[in-house]
């Protein structure tokens, strides 16, 4: 009897809520897939070590090593505040006003480039982005958050597992972030190419917004950072 293969091991930060839907749309029977979260400082690690198979990335990735899908689905930006914050019980805010708090900078070894589509330097009326921060975890990000030190421009998708201490508040300004798959150019792993063209074809024609998923798939299993 042939040994039974193992699961893809497909990464995500955040919101398991990405990849399952992506997971679902590209199902094949007898596929199992196997989530495991991976550390936003150093975001291409596991992949490139081999204990990934594929991720999920957001905003760009211009790694020469690796390749990259069409967009699958996107996720709103949005300014991470404090409870007690001066902004957190308004139901959107300007980047132009988030620029006036405290940020952070770009955590570990994450691409320089990536981070300046996270938090960019400059708002769109050319207001500097203050980073002051140097983090290297969302944990250690949400404490400073929480005590209202600094306010993360980030994403909405962060409202489906952020602590009771912040609030997550649209940034009416800013486009949404592009939500995609990556993976090693070589020598892959056998499936990826295979699950790549399964999404796409299911999601990339028209990628929906984040906050649209709802799913939890049987097929699934996850194993934390």
């Amino acid at each position: 009897m042939p040994d039974k293969p193992r699961p893809l091991r497909f990464g995500y930060h955040g919101f398991a809520g990405v990849p399952e839907a992506i997971a679902h749309a590209a199902r094949e029977a007898g596929t199992e897939v196997e989530l495991i979260e991976y550390a936003v400082d150093d975001p291409f690690r596991l992949l490139r070590s081999g204990e990934l198979d594929l991720m999920i990335a957001k905003f760009c990735c211009h790694e020469p090593d690796l390749a990259t899908s069409a967009t699958l689905m996107t996720d709103a930006r949005a300014a991470v505040v404090g409870a007690s914050h001066p902004l957190s019980g308004r139901d959107s805010v300007s980047i132009e006003e988030v620029a006036a708090y405290d940020g952070f900078e770009c955590p570990g070894t994450m691409p320089g480039y990536v981070w300046d589509t996270v938090v960019p330097r400059r708002t769109p009326g050319g207001r500097p982005i203050r980073r002051r921060y140097s983090v290297r975890s969302t944990q250690e990000m949400m404490e400073l958050v929480s005590r209202g030190e600094a306010v993360h421009i980030s994403l909405l998708s962060l409202a489906a597992f952020a602590p009771h201490s912040v609030r997550v508040v649209p940034i009416h300004d800013l486009p949404p972030a592009p939500v995609f798959l990556t993976w090693c150019r070589e020598p892959g792993a056998p499936g990826v190419r295979a699950f790549v063209a399964r999404a796409e074809a299911e999601m990339s024609a028209a990628p929906v917004d984040v906050r649209r998923t709802h799913l939890r798939p049987t097929h699934l299993r996850t194993t934390g950072a």
